[in-house]
This record gives structure tokens, C-alpha cells and sequence, in this order.
């Protein structure tokens, strides 16, 4: 297979800005998408994924910017004639037409023949198991089998793009999460690249192959799910995508930072900055360990358990790290490790923090 940076982009958007009065959604933004792929918009409400998405569709119009498909540049051509297929949140059924009549409704707009418009909806109502359902009106389907119809619907007419409008959020969390692996078996099976916009992370980490951390109308971070996650490239990222400590700390040399009284050894790069300089050192409760009762061993430290919070599948501990100024420590622990240690409150811990997952940023 061709690496990607060899490829040319499905996708191309170059220079986006989209201004709402004074009001500035999008600045600068460029990104390029390949084909076969599916990417998450992800970003706090107001981050401008989703103006973003509705330049890609021609809903809305940049103000500034090129967004190119195929080839081919449509950044002025009306949604009619660009080559997208569209689910919103609210999934538009038409609610006076039955699922047959929803899903044959851009076929006809395209004045395909009959016999070829049964076959293609029967091929549809096959691709998202909802044969035999082509009867029913959408008020007679659960919210599940709506969605799926929309999905049905968007994929009729074969575009080369999928575009999904936070398809999943109006379903309860079991038919959600469901209706992720549906979707990402759906889409891999076919093949369209894909741009889902979402504000959860849970729901970009698993079903995007790259995410697109936005924040305030600019990208913050390109990456895929691993690398956003483990290698955060700002503090928002680090802060809005999973839980993080955030601990100040100082630059002591070219792989060390001092927190307190505790001087921890990292892989960050800290041979850029100043020895003295003041940083935010970030790490994730998950990738704490616990050690011996040396506190003298590599980046350990004893700690006491004032609180322990049971989530399901891990307990969270408040720890308050001997030595260590700021805020106190959040930890999670399998719950097996926590019933073999005997882990509760008012408890002392050794607890180790890795030197290849500690992230750190400048203070500004």
C-alpha cells in the first residue's frame, strides 16, 4: 500500500475562514482527508466543528478559503451538486413518507428507473438490517432504527463522502455504543471516507481513524487516536481529551523537572527549555503505577489515599503526594490490584510516575 504522505488527499481544505458578522467561527483552517478514511471532528460546543463541516457540504459559504474534492474545487457550488451524503443529529426523516419512501427519495430526484430504485433500497435495507422494515414510518421505529434509515438514506446515491452530524448523540448509551461498531463496520465494508463531527471522546477515540481536536475556530491537533491521546501536542488537548493531572513543576536539566521537593525524570523534550523555567507536567491517573516501599526508587514517592471513588472497572484515588506543591494527585487502579493491596483511605502508597508518559508544557 502507498503511505499516505505519497497519496494525494481525497479531501483538501486550504486556508477556511468563516466569519459570522464580527464573529469569527473559523480561522486559517486547513486540513487534508484521504480517501477511505474516517475522521472526528472533536471539540467543546462552539469550536466551530460543526461550521466546518457545513462549509465541507456548501450549507455555509467561507468567507475565505478553498475546500477541494476529488480534484476538484467546489468551495463555491451549492450542496446540489457536490458529492456528499449528509446525517444529522436530528436524522430529517421525512415523517409523512414510509422508510422505502425516505430512501428512495433521492434516487428518484436523480430519475432512476423503478425496477433499479426497488433493487438499490432492497441492497440499502440489507446494508443496515432493517429488511422488512420498508413499510413502517419513522414514528413507528425505535430511535436506533431511525438512525440506521438515515444512514440508509445518506448512502443511496453512492457518494464519496459520508458526513455525520453528531448522528449517535440523541440515543440512550447502550443503543450508542451499539450503533459506533455498526457504523465503523458499515464504513469500513464500503469504503467512503468519512468525517463524523462529535463533542465526545469516547466516541472520537474509538471509531475515528484520525481525530481533529478543534478549539475556539483553529485545529488544535491532527493525529490518530493513540497519538492524541498519549502524546498531547497542547494543554487543551491533554486537558479536554480523558482525565490529566496537571502539577507545576520546574526544569532542573536536559530530562528532569522538580515538582516540590521531588525531582522526576522524563522523555519530554526539556533540552528546549531554560533550566528554572516554570512548567505544567501532565500525567494520566491510568498510567501511575504503583512500586515497593522504596521511596528512593526512579520517579517514586510516598503518597496517602484520601479518597477512593469505585467507577465499575477502576477505583479512583485523591492521592496527597509527600513532598509534592499543588494540587493532589488522581490515580486509577484495577480494582483486583486495590482488593490484593488492600487499598483505602488514609492508606500509604508508593506510587511511581513513568518518565515515557509524562507530557509537559510551557507556562505562559
Amino acid at each position: 500500500m502507498t503511505a499516505r504522505n505519497e497519496r494525494e488527499p481525497y479531501l483538501r481544505i486550504e486556508g477556511l475562514t468563516k466569519m459570522f458578522g464580527d464573529f469569527t467561527a473559523l480561522k486559517d483552517v486547513s486540513l487534508e482527508v484521504y480517501e477511505g478514511e474516517f475522521v472526528c471532528f472533536l471539540g467543546p460546543s462552539g469550536c466551530g466543528k460543526t461550521t466546518l463541516l457545513r462549509c465541507i457540504a456548501g450549507l455555509d459559504i467561507q468567507t475565505q478559503g478553498r475546500v477541494i474534492q476529488g480534484g476538484k474545487d467546489i468551495s463555491t457550488l451549492p450542496p446540489t451538486q457536490r458529492d456528499f451524503g449528509i446525517v444529522f443529529q436530528s436524522y430529517a426523516l421525512f415523517p409523512n413518507l414510509t422508510v422505502y419512501k425516505n430512501l428512495a427519495y433521492g434516487l428518484e430526484n436523480r430519475r432512476m428507473e423503478k425496477d433499479k430504485i426497488k433493487q438499490r433500497v432492497a441492497e440499502l435495507l440489507d446494508l443496515v438490517e432493517l429488511a422488512g422494515q420498508e413499510k413502517k414510518y419513522p414514528a413507528q421505529l425505535s430511535g436506533g432504527q431511525q438512525q440506521r434509515v438515515a444512514l440508509a438514506r445518506a448512502l443511496a446515491t453512492s457518494p464519496g463522502l459520508l458526513l455525520l452530524d453528531e448522528p449517535l448523540s440523541a440515543l440512550d448509551a447502550k443503543v450508542r455504543v451499539y450503533l459506533r461498531h455498526e457504523v465503523c463496520r458499515l464504513q469500513r465494508r464500503l469504503g467512503v471516507t468519512t468525517i463524523m463531527v462529535t463533542h465526545d471522546q469516547e466516541e472520537a477515540l474509538t471509531m475515528g481513524d484520525r481525530i481533529v481536536v478543534m478549539d475556539q475556530g483553529i485545529i488544535d491537533q491532527v493525529g490518530t487516536p493513540d497519538e492524541v491521546y498519549c502524546h498531547p501536542k497542547s494543554r487543551f488537548v491533554a486537558d479536554f481529551v480523558g482525565t490529566m493531572n496537571f502539577l507545576p513543576g520546574v526544569v532542573v536539566g536536559p530530562r528532569q523537572v522538580r515538582l516540590g521537593r521531588i525531582t522526576l525524570d522524563c522523555d519530554a523534550g526539556l533540552d528546549r527549555l531554560d533550566q528554572g523555567a516554570a512548567v505544567t507536567v501532565c500525567v494520566r491517573p491510568e498510567d501511575l503505577a504503583l512500586g515497593d516501599a522504596d521511596a528512593e526508587a526512579q520517579n517514586a514517592a510516598s503518597a496517602r489515599v484520601d479518597d477512593l471513588e469505585f467507577l465499575g472497572a477502576f477505583y479512583r484515588a485523591t492521592l496527597a503526594v509527600d513532598g509534592m506543591e499543588g494540587p493532589p494527585v488522581t490515580a486509577d487502579f484495577l480494582p483486583r490490584l486495590v482488593r490484593e493491596l488492600d487499598i483505602r483511605e488514609g492508606a500509604t502508597l508508593t506510587v511511581v510516575f513513568p518518565g515515557d508518559r509524562i507530557t509537559v508544557f510551557t507556562n505562559r
